[in-house]
Protein backbone atom coordinates (compact mmCIF):
# COMPACT_ATOMS: atom_id res chain seq x y z
CA UNK A 1 0.00 0.00 0.00
CA UNK A 2 1.60 3.78 -0.26
CA UNK A 3 0.99 5.99 2.09
CA UNK A 4 -1.96 7.65 1.86
CA UNK A 5 -4.11 4.26 1.25
CA UNK A 6 -1.86 2.96 4.35
CA UNK A 7 -3.15 6.36 6.14
CA UNK A 8 -6.50 6.02 5.73
CA UNK A 9 -7.11 2.20 6.14
CA UNK A 10 -5.55 2.82 9.29
CA UNK A 11 -7.81 5.10 10.13
CA UNK A 12 -10.27 3.50 9.20
CA UNK A 13 -9.47 0.08 11.25
CA UNK A 14 -9.77 2.92 14.54
CA UNK A 15 -12.73 3.82 13.82
CA UNK A 16 -14.05 0.21 14.70
CA UNK A 17 -13.62 1.81 18.21
CA UNK A 18 -13.03 5.68 18.15
CA UNK A 19 -16.21 6.81 17.39
CA UNK A 20 -15.31 10.66 15.06
CA UNK A 21 -11.61 11.56 15.76
CA UNK A 22 -10.66 11.50 12.50
CA UNK A 23 -8.38 14.49 12.66
CA UNK A 24 -6.81 12.90 15.93
CA UNK A 25 -6.14 9.84 14.73
CA UNK A 26 -4.67 11.37 11.88
CA UNK A 27 -2.72 13.62 13.83
CA UNK A 28 -1.23 10.38 15.94
CA UNK A 29 -0.74 8.19 12.77
CA UNK A 30 1.33 11.19 11.69
CA UNK A 31 3.60 11.49 15.14
CA UNK A 32 4.08 7.74 14.39
CA UNK A 33 5.67 8.17 10.56
CA UNK A 34 7.59 11.49 12.22
CA UNK A 35 9.35 9.18 14.84
CA UNK A 36 7.94 11.60 17.05
CA UNK A 37 6.05 11.07 20.42
CA UNK A 38 2.16 12.34 21.56
CA UNK A 39 1.20 13.58 24.71
CA UNK A 40 -2.67 13.01 24.85
CA UNK A 41 -4.51 15.66 27.62
CA UNK A 42 -7.82 15.34 28.46
CA UNK A 43 -10.57 14.51 30.54
CA UNK A 44 -11.09 11.32 32.12
CA UNK A 45 -13.15 8.68 30.54
CA UNK A 46 -13.10 10.01 27.19
CA UNK A 47 -10.83 7.43 25.22
CA UNK A 48 -7.29 7.95 25.26
CA UNK A 49 -6.41 4.59 26.95
CA UNK A 50 -8.60 2.91 24.70
CA UNK A 51 -7.48 5.13 21.60
CA UNK A 52 -3.92 4.49 21.83
CA UNK A 53 -4.56 0.55 22.48
CA UNK A 54 -6.50 0.48 19.19
CA UNK A 55 -3.41 1.75 17.55
CA UNK A 56 -1.09 -0.59 18.94
CA UNK A 57 -2.86 -3.15 16.91
CA UNK A 58 -3.67 -1.82 14.15
CA UNK A 59 0.24 -0.91 13.67
CA UNK A 60 1.22 -4.58 14.62
CA UNK A 61 4.01 -3.37 17.14
CA UNK A 62 5.07 -4.71 20.06
CA UNK A 63 3.06 -2.31 23.03
CA UNK A 64 3.64 -2.23 26.62
CA UNK A 65 1.69 0.12 29.17
CA UNK A 66 2.74 1.62 32.52
CA UNK A 67 0.27 3.54 35.05
CA UNK A 68 2.08 6.41 36.62
CA UNK A 69 1.81 6.62 40.22
CA UNK A 70 3.62 8.79 42.81
CA UNK A 71 6.02 5.70 44.21
CA UNK A 72 7.11 4.97 40.54
CA UNK A 73 10.53 4.44 39.96
CA UNK A 74 13.40 5.29 37.46
CA UNK A 75 14.10 1.74 37.14
CA UNK A 76 10.50 0.85 36.89
CA UNK A 77 10.39 2.56 33.48
CA UNK A 78 14.28 1.49 32.17
CA UNK A 79 14.60 -1.82 33.78
CA UNK A 80 17.74 -2.43 36.24
CA UNK A 81 20.88 -5.41 36.80
CA UNK A 82 19.45 -7.91 39.41
CA UNK A 83 22.29 -9.90 40.85
CA UNK A 84 21.28 -13.81 40.13
CA UNK A 85 22.93 -16.07 42.59
CA UNK A 86 22.80 -19.23 40.28
CA UNK A 87 25.07 -17.84 38.28
CA UNK A 88 26.78 -15.22 40.47
CA UNK A 89 26.41 -12.75 38.00
CA UNK A 90 24.02 -9.44 37.73
CA UNK A 91 21.79 -9.69 34.98
CA UNK A 92 19.37 -7.27 33.10
CA UNK A 93 15.89 -7.15 33.90
CA UNK A 94 14.56 -5.08 30.78
CA UNK A 95 11.88 -2.26 31.32
CA UNK A 96 8.85 -1.79 29.83
CA UNK A 97 10.87 1.07 27.84
CA UNK A 98 12.06 -1.77 25.28
CA UNK A 99 8.85 -1.59 23.19
CA UNK A 100 8.18 -0.53 19.86
CA UNK A 101 5.02 2.13 21.58
CA UNK A 102 5.41 2.30 25.25
CA UNK A 103 1.84 3.46 27.02
CA UNK A 104 2.33 6.13 29.51
CA UNK A 105 -0.50 6.10 31.13
CA UNK A 106 -1.18 9.34 33.46
CA UNK A 107 1.99 10.22 33.16
CA UNK A 108 1.68 13.34 35.36
CA UNK A 109 0.74 11.45 38.60
CA UNK A 110 5.04 10.32 38.72
CA UNK A 111 7.44 12.12 40.48
CA UNK A 112 9.42 14.60 38.22
CA UNK A 113 12.86 12.50 39.29
CA UNK A 114 10.78 9.37 37.31
CA UNK A 115 9.11 11.49 34.48
CA UNK A 116 13.29 11.97 33.40
CA UNK A 117 13.61 8.38 33.36
CA UNK A 118 11.87 9.19 29.60
CA UNK A 119 14.03 11.91 28.72
CA UNK A 120 17.16 9.76 27.35
CA UNK A 121 14.84 7.50 25.65
CA UNK A 122 12.52 9.60 23.81
CA UNK A 123 15.63 11.87 22.31
CA UNK A 124 18.07 9.21 21.62
CA UNK A 125 16.24 6.31 21.54
CA UNK A 126 18.52 4.59 24.26
CA UNK A 127 18.46 4.39 27.96
CA UNK A 128 21.48 4.42 30.16
CA UNK A 129 21.56 1.64 32.86
CA UNK A 130 24.47 1.05 34.98
CA UNK A 131 26.18 3.17 32.55
CA UNK A 132 25.92 0.57 29.82
CA UNK A 133 23.64 2.49 26.99
CA UNK A 134 21.27 0.20 25.19
CA UNK A 135 19.66 1.10 21.77
CA UNK A 136 15.93 0.81 21.98
CA UNK A 137 13.76 -1.18 19.11
CA UNK A 138 12.81 1.04 15.88
CA UNK A 139 9.97 2.37 15.84
CA UNK A 140 10.07 3.82 19.29
CA UNK A 141 7.71 5.82 20.30
CA UNK A 142 5.89 7.37 23.45
CA UNK A 143 2.11 8.26 23.95
CA UNK A 144 1.18 9.72 26.81
CA UNK A 145 -1.72 10.43 28.24
CA UNK A 146 -2.80 13.12 31.29
CA UNK A 147 -5.59 14.45 32.86
CA UNK A 148 -6.03 18.10 33.08
CA UNK A 149 -8.53 18.76 35.70
CA UNK A 150 -6.54 16.80 38.79
CA UNK A 151 -4.45 18.55 40.74
CA UNK A 152 -4.00 16.11 44.08
CA UNK A 153 -0.99 13.65 43.44
CA UNK A 154 0.02 15.08 40.29
CA UNK A 155 3.39 16.55 38.91
CA UNK A 156 3.34 19.29 36.45
CA UNK A 157 5.96 17.91 33.41
CA UNK A 158 9.06 20.25 32.99
CA UNK A 159 9.45 22.22 30.09
CA UNK A 160 12.20 19.76 28.71
CA UNK A 161 9.98 17.00 28.78
CA UNK A 162 6.76 18.85 27.00
CA UNK A 163 9.68 19.73 23.95
CA UNK A 164 10.44 16.11 23.19
CA UNK A 165 6.58 15.57 22.47
CA UNK A 166 5.91 16.02 18.77
CA UNK A 167 2.25 16.92 19.05
CA UNK A 168 0.14 17.43 21.95
CA UNK A 169 -3.63 17.01 21.31
CA UNK A 170 -6.81 16.47 22.92
CA UNK A 171 -10.14 14.27 22.20
CA UNK A 172 -12.95 16.11 23.75
CA UNK A 173 -16.30 15.00 24.94
CA UNK A 174 -18.68 13.17 21.64
CA UNK A 175 -21.25 15.04 20.36
CA UNK A 176 -24.98 13.41 20.69
CA UNK A 177 -24.85 11.13 17.23
CA UNK A 178 -20.90 9.88 18.02
CA UNK A 179 -22.20 9.25 21.71
CA UNK A 180 -24.95 7.37 20.24
CA UNK A 181 -23.40 5.47 18.39
CA UNK A 182 -20.40 4.49 20.73
CA UNK A 183 -23.26 2.64 22.78
CA UNK A 184 -25.12 1.40 20.47
CA UNK A 185 -21.66 -0.57 19.17
CA UNK A 186 -19.37 -0.39 22.11
CA UNK A 187 -22.28 -0.35 24.97
CA UNK A 188 -21.55 -3.77 26.53
CA UNK A 189 -17.97 -4.42 25.37
CA UNK A 190 -14.85 -2.89 23.77
CA UNK A 191 -14.60 -5.40 20.85
CA UNK A 192 -10.46 -5.17 20.22
CA UNK A 193 -10.71 -8.54 18.73
CA UNK A 194 -12.71 -7.04 15.90
CA UNK A 195 -9.50 -5.33 15.21
CA UNK A 196 -7.06 -5.90 12.16
CA UNK A 197 -3.27 -5.22 11.84
CA UNK A 198 -2.58 -3.46 9.35
CA UNK A 199 1.14 -3.51 9.46
CA UNK A 200 4.35 -4.14 11.61
CA UNK A 201 6.82 -2.59 12.94
CA UNK A 202 9.48 -3.37 9.83
CA UNK A 203 7.12 -2.00 7.41
CA UNK A 204 6.55 1.48 9.28
CA UNK A 205 10.96 1.84 9.52
CA UNK A 206 10.41 1.66 5.88
CA UNK A 207 7.64 4.27 5.62
CA UNK A 208 9.44 6.32 7.63
CA UNK A 209 12.90 5.84 5.56
CA UNK A 210 10.44 6.73 2.30
CA UNK A 211 9.30 10.07 3.95
CA UNK A 212 12.70 11.50 4.15
CA UNK A 213 12.33 11.68 0.47
CA UNK A 214 9.51 14.41 0.59
CA UNK A 215 10.90 17.85 -0.51
CA UNK A 216 10.76 20.95 1.02
CA UNK A 217 11.41 24.01 -0.47
CA UNK A 218 13.58 26.92 0.85
CA UNK A 219 10.49 29.24 0.39
CA UNK A 220 8.59 26.13 2.89
CA UNK A 221 11.34 25.95 5.32
CA UNK A 222 11.50 30.13 5.36
CA UNK A 223 7.83 29.69 6.33
CA UNK A 224 8.57 27.47 9.10
CA UNK A 225 11.16 29.37 10.72
CA UNK A 226 9.21 32.54 10.68
CA UNK A 227 6.61 30.92 12.23
CA UNK A 228 8.96 29.66 15.07
CA UNK A 229 10.34 32.55 15.68
CA UNK A 230 7.26 34.62 15.95
CA UNK A 231 6.96 32.75 19.08
CA UNK A 232 10.00 33.92 20.60
CA UNK A 233 8.76 37.58 20.08
CA UNK A 234 5.30 37.79 20.29
CA UNK A 235 4.72 40.06 23.72
CA UNK A 236 2.06 37.25 25.17
CA UNK A 237 4.48 34.61 25.40
CA UNK A 238 7.46 33.96 28.08
CA UNK A 239 9.52 30.96 26.40
CA UNK A 240 8.79 30.15 22.92
CA UNK A 241 9.27 27.48 20.74
CA UNK A 242 12.50 26.09 20.61
CA UNK A 243 15.04 24.93 17.54
CA UNK A 244 13.72 21.26 18.43
CA UNK A 245 10.14 22.38 17.66
CA UNK A 246 11.08 23.84 13.78
CA UNK A 247 12.72 20.25 12.91
CA UNK A 248 9.55 18.55 14.67
CA UNK A 249 7.15 20.96 12.16
CA UNK A 250 9.67 20.48 9.40
CA UNK A 251 9.49 16.71 9.79
CA UNK A 252 5.36 16.52 10.70
CA UNK A 253 4.74 18.71 7.32
CA UNK A 254 6.77 16.27 5.28
CA UNK A 255 4.70 13.24 6.83
CA UNK A 256 1.45 15.09 6.36
CA UNK A 257 2.42 15.96 2.79
CA UNK A 258 3.24 12.33 2.02
CA UNK A 259 0.00 10.74 3.92
CA UNK A 260 -1.82 13.27 1.57
CA UNK A 261 -0.22 11.76 -1.56
CA UNK A 262 2.33 14.62 -2.60
CA UNK A 263 6.49 14.28 -2.94
CA UNK A 264 6.56 17.98 -1.64
CA UNK A 265 5.62 20.30 1.25
CA UNK A 266 3.19 23.11 0.88
CA UNK A 267 2.04 25.89 3.48
CA UNK A 268 -1.06 24.32 3.70
CA UNK A 269 0.50 21.01 5.56
CA UNK A 270 2.31 23.46 7.85
CA UNK A 271 -1.15 25.04 8.54
CA UNK A 272 -2.92 21.87 9.83
CA UNK A 273 -0.09 20.95 12.27
CA UNK A 274 1.47 24.02 13.56
CA UNK A 275 -0.91 24.00 16.91
CA UNK A 276 -0.56 20.75 18.00
CA UNK A 277 3.19 20.99 17.26
CA UNK A 278 4.17 24.19 18.80
CA UNK A 279 1.20 25.31 21.41
CA UNK A 280 2.60 22.66 24.16
CA UNK A 281 6.11 24.20 23.39
CA UNK A 282 5.19 27.82 24.86
CA UNK A 283 4.52 29.60 28.30
CA UNK A 284 2.75 32.40 28.50
CA UNK A 285 2.83 35.34 30.40
CA UNK A 286 0.30 36.68 32.84
CA UNK A 287 -0.87 39.39 30.35
CA UNK A 288 -1.95 36.40 28.18
CA UNK A 289 -4.73 35.13 31.14
CA UNK A 290 -6.08 38.31 31.27
CA UNK A 291 -6.62 38.35 27.78
CA UNK A 292 -7.57 35.48 28.02
CA UNK A 293 -5.18 33.69 25.33
CA UNK A 294 -4.42 30.27 25.10
CA UNK A 295 -1.08 29.14 23.50
CA UNK A 296 -2.89 27.55 20.35
CA UNK A 297 -4.85 31.26 19.95
CA UNK A 298 -1.28 32.68 20.03
CA UNK A 299 -0.14 30.03 17.36
CA UNK A 300 -3.28 30.60 15.42
CA UNK A 301 -2.74 34.66 15.26
CA UNK A 302 0.68 34.21 14.21
CA UNK A 303 -0.60 31.69 11.48
CA UNK A 304 -2.71 34.76 10.03
CA UNK A 305 0.63 37.55 10.63
CA UNK A 306 3.04 35.51 9.07
CA UNK A 307 2.72 35.91 5.48
CA UNK A 308 1.98 32.49 3.17
CA UNK A 309 4.36 31.79 0.40
CA UNK A 310 2.75 32.15 -3.18
CA UNK A 311 2.68 29.51 -4.94
CA UNK A 312 5.02 28.86 -7.22
CA UNK A 313 6.57 26.12 -8.99
CA UNK A 314 9.87 26.20 -6.31
CA UNK A 315 7.83 23.85 -4.20
CA UNK A 316 8.07 20.91 -6.47
CA UNK A 317 12.05 21.53 -5.85
CA UNK A 318 14.06 20.36 -3.09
Amino acid sequence: MTIPELTEAMITETEKIIVGKTKQIRLIIMTLFAEGHMLLDDMPGVGKTTLVKTLSIVTGCNARRIQFVPDLLPSDITGMNIYDQKSGEFKLRQGPVMTNILLADEINRAIPRTQSALLEAMEERQVTIDGETIPLPKPFIVMATQNPVESETTFQLPAAQMDRFLIKISLGYPDFSEEFEMLKNLGDEIPFSSINRLTDAEQINCVQQEIRNVRVSDAITQYIIEIVTQTRSHPLVKMGASPRASRGLYKAAKVWAAMSGRSFVIPDDVQEIAIPCLAHRMLLTGEARLARKNAEAVVSDILHSVAVPPAKEDFFEA
